[in-house]
C-alpha cells in the first residue's frame, strides 16, 4: 500500500495544492453545515472558486472597538501608524516568567496613552509612558497566568486566565470589577461588541465552548460546546455578513451566526487552528499546523485557496508544525495582502486575490507570535530573539532589535513609541520584559 503523504492529509482535510517550495491553489468540494451534534464532521472538499477573487466586489465589514486584540472584530492586525527607520530601546519592564510555549499577552494602549500588559504570573499591570508602573493586580495563580491580551471598553479591561475565569478590572485604578468561571482556561483574548464579550473556552479532557457574556455584569448569556478539542483562538466577527468563528486544536474552524448565534458551518483544515484568523472582505484568513494559510469565505465556510508553507517536509499523518512548516502565527491582512510567519522561520506576503506568495523573508527562528502591520512595515517577532521590521513592498529588513527571550506577542504602534513583549529566557531566571521602542533621541 502507498504510504500516505501530506498532500494526501491536506487532500483529505480540504484539498490542496501546491506551486514550487511555497505556493497556493484553488479547491474543489464542499464545506459542512452543521446539523444538532455537538461537533459535526467536516467535508471532505470544498467548492471551487475562480481566482483572482474580485476583492473590490466584497464589501469590506466594520472593525467595531478598535482597542482589543488584533485591532477590531476582525482581528485585521493593521494600524494606521508609521514607524521610525531606525529605533532603540527606550525601555524594558519584567513581565512574563513561565516557559509555556503559547503566545504571550500583548500589551494593549489605554484611552489616557498608559499601556496595559496580562502576563503569564496571572497579573495585569498599566505602565506609563516613561516605564513606571502605575499599578499592577493579581488575577489568578494559575500555572500559565495569562497568555491573552486586553480587550479596553467602557473604562474596563477584560481578560481571561489558565483557570479559566474571565476577570473585568478599572483601567483607572486596576480594582477587579467582577470575575467568571467559563471553564478550565480562558487562554483566548475576549472580543468585545456592544455590550457582550465572546470567549473561546477550553476544558480538560480537550474539549471546547464558545462563550458569551454580558459585559457589565460578567453573567453569562449563552455557550455551545460545539468544539471537540481546545479553542486557543481568537474570536473573529464578521459583521457585514453576520458570522462570528475561531479555530480549536481539532483543525477545525467553527462558525456561527452573529445575530441569533447559531451554528452556520465548519471547515478542516487538516491540522491545529492555534492561531487567530484574521478576516477581510468576507474572506477568513486560516493559519494551521498543516503547513498552510487557507482562505475561506466567512458566509459558506466554501475553501477559495490554500498557500502552502513548505513542500519538501516529511510525509505525516498527524501534522507537527516543526515537520510541517506549521503556521502558529496570526496573520495580519491589509490592502489585499496577507502578512504571517511561520515554523519555517519565513514571514510571507501572500495575495489576498489568488493565494500566490509576493515575498518572503527568512529569519534565524520560529515565528508562532502575531504579525502586525503598519502603513509602511510589517512588524513581526520570531524565536531568534529579535523583533524585525520589513518593508511592507519588498519584505527587505528595515531593522532588527534583539531582547532576552523569545518574541511571541503583538506588536502595537502609538505615536509614543512601539511596545510589545517577550517570553523568559529559557533556563535562567530573567524574566521576559515588556518593551517600549522609539526613535533615537
Amino acid at each position: 500500500m502507498r504510504e500516505r503523504t501530506r498532500r494526501d492529509l491536506l487532500r483529505v482535510a480540504g484539498g490542496v495544492g501546491v506551486a514550487g517550495l511555497a505556493g497556493c491553489s484553488s479547491l474543489d468540494g464542499d464545506s459542512t453545515a452543521d446539523g444538532d451534534s455537538p461537533a459535526a464532521d467536516a467535508g471532505s472538499g470544498f467548492d471551487g472558486a475562480d481566482l483572482p477573487l474580485d476583492l473590490d466586489g466584497r464589501p469590506q465589514s466594520s472593525d467595531g472597538l478598535a482597542s482589543q486584540f488584533r485591532q477590531g472584530l476582525r482581528n485585521h492586525g493593521h494600524i494606521d501608524a508609521t514607524i521610525p527607520e531606525t529605533v532603540e530601546v527606550r525601555w524594558s519592564v519584567p513581565a512574563n516568567r513561565g516557559e509555556h510555549s503559547a503566545s504571550k499577552g500583548s500589551p494593549m494602549p489605554t484611552p489616557s496613552g498608559d499601556i496595559l500588559v496580562a502576563d503569564d504570573t496571572g497579573r495585569i499591570q498599566s505602565i506609563a509612558v516613561d516605564g513606571t508602573t502605575n499599578w499592577a493586580t493579581d488575577l489568578s495563580d494559575a500555572k500559565w497566568g495569562s497568555h491573552g491580551t486586553p480587550a479596553i471598553a467602557d473604562g474596563l479591561a477584560y481578560v481571561g486566565t489558565y483557570d479559566g475565569v474571565v476577570s473585568a478590572v478599572s483601567v483607572a485604578s486596576g480594582e477587579i470589577e467582577w470575575q467568571t468561571d467559563v471553564g478550565d482556561a480562558a487562554a483566548a483574548s475576549p472580543t468585545y461588541h456592544d455590550g457582550t464579550l465572546y470567549l473561546a473556552v477550553e476544558f480538560s479532557p480537550p474539549s471546547g465552548a464558545a462563550v458569551a457574556l454580558d459585559a457589565e455584569s460578567g453573567e453569562e448569556v449563552w455557550r455551545d460546546g460545539r468544539p471537540t478539542d481546545h479553542p486557543h483562538s481568537t474570536v473573529a466577527v464578521d459583521l457585514e455578513r453576520d458570522r462570528f468563528l475561531f479555530g480549536a486544536n481539532d483543525g477545525r474552524v467553527y462558525a456561527w451566526s452573529f445575530a441569533d448565534r447559531e451554528r452556520a458551518w465548519t471547515f478542516d483544515t487538516g491540522g491545529d487552528v492555534k492561531a487567530p484568523i484574521a478576516i477581510s472582505r468576507g474572506i477568513a484568513v486560516v493559519p494551521s499546523w498543516a503547513g498552510t494559510v487557507t482562505a475561506v469565505d466567512v458566509t459558506d465556510g466554501s475553501g477559495l485557496w490554500a498557500f502552502e508553507t513548505d513542500e519538501s517536509v516529511s510525509p505525516s499523518s498527524d501534522p507537527d508544525p516543526i515537520r510541517t512548516g506549521g503556521v502558529m502565527c496570526s496573520p495580519a491582512v491589509h490592502d489585499g495582502t496577507v502578512y504571517v510567519g511561520s515554523h519555517d522561520r519565513n514571514v510571507y506576503a501572500i495575495d489576498l486575490a489568488t493565494g500566490e506568495e509576493l515575498w518572503a523573508t527568512p529569519t534565524d527562528g520560529w515565528i508562532t507570535g502575531n504579525v502586525t502591520v503598519t502603513n509602511e512595515h510589517v512588524l513581526v517577532g520570531s524565536y531568534d530573539e529579535h523583533l524585525y521590521a520589513l518593508d511592507r513592498g519588498d519584505g527587505s529588513v528595515t531593522w532588527a532589535v534583539e531582547g532576552n527571550g523569545e518574541v511571541t506577542s503583538a506588536p502595537f504602534v502609538t505615536d509614543d513609541g512601539i511596545y510589545y513583549t517577550e517570553r523568559a529566557p529559557e533556563d535562567t531566571d530573567e524574566p521576559g520584559m515588556c518593551y517600549r521602542l522609539a526613535a533615537p533621541e
